[in-house]
């Protein structure tokens, strides 16, 4: 009898044990820990905010999880899986919503080693606040997330704007997509508009001349709000505990998965 509340259905398990099977390699000795206990124990942390190494017992050694949780994200299995999830349990949608939010940053999330960039290469920025992140996603509605960008806290959002498109599938095909005013650029509208996507974006004050854009379709963009919503019920990801940008972006990516089969 485990002595922590566990977040995996049964249900929820069916959709995602198959694809582990085709995704995992078969190489080694096999874990002692099952995959689904695994992965129950990272989503355990991330829901918690815990540090790895008050991991309770039920999961067995801490190192033994957060070394393998490490390998997983090295093979990229936890983007793939998200990835997968993305064309099975998607929604049939032809709109996207884009937005960005901030994290603040733990300090020790801090003192990331000169030989992985420092932190300037780890997605951490310093302003006013202290240290932060910006989470720049794009999703087709406020569970399913189809990308996921880290910059600095300070960083814009409409610079990063290709690199958060560059991530969406090809298909479904869309038709448009729906962003704050924050993206109202020329470029970023010719960008849509090249592949085929009516941007929805509300103009800024300052232009000097202004642009219609469906009012009915903007009030739909609460979507990404509440995507991060959910996002941020898991306390490591409200608040970036880890140094490197990479484990930091796997641990969304894991909760993503858990947004779209929960």
């Amino acid at each position: 009898m485990m002595s922590v509340r566990l977040l995996l259905t049964d249900k929820a398990w069916a959709e995602i044990a198959p694809l582990l099977t085709t995704l995992k390699s078969r190489a080694g000795r096999p874990p002692g820990l099952s995959d689904r206990l695994f992965i129950e124990a990272v989503l355990y942390l991330a829901r918690t905010g815990l540090p790895w190494r008050d991991l309770p017992k039920d999961f067995g050694r801490w190192d033994a999880v957060y070394n393998r949780f490490r390998r997983w994200e090295v093979r990229g299995l936890w983007r793939r899986l998200w990835e997968h999830l993305q064309t099975e349990d998607g929604p049939i949608t032809c709109h996207i919503f884009i937005d960005a939010t901030i994290v603040r940053a733990h300090q020790h999330a801090a003192g990331a080693l000169k030989k992985h960039g420092g932190q300037a290469a780890q997605a951490l920025g310093r302003s006013r606040g202290g240290l932060s992140t910006k989470i720049h996603a794009g999703c087709r509605d406020e569970r399913t997330g189809i990308a996921v960008v880290l910059t600095a806290g300070q960083c814009h959002e409409s610079p990063v704007f290709e690199t958060v498109f560059a991530q969406v599938p090809p298909e479904p095909s869309l038709t448009h997509a729906i962003m704050d005013k924050a993206y109202d650029s020329h470029d970023i509208r010719e960008h849509l508009i090249k592949h085929g996507i009516v941007p929805v974006i509300p103009p800024k004050s300052n232009r000097i001349v202004s642009l219609d854009y469906d009012k009915n379709l903007y009030k739909l963009r609460e979507k990404v709000e509440r995507f991060f919503n959910n996002l941020k019920q898991f306390r490591r990801i409200a608040t970036r505990y880890e140094k490197l940008s990479q484990t930091f972006l796997a641990l969304i990516h894991l909760v993503a998965v858990w947004i779209i089969i929960k």
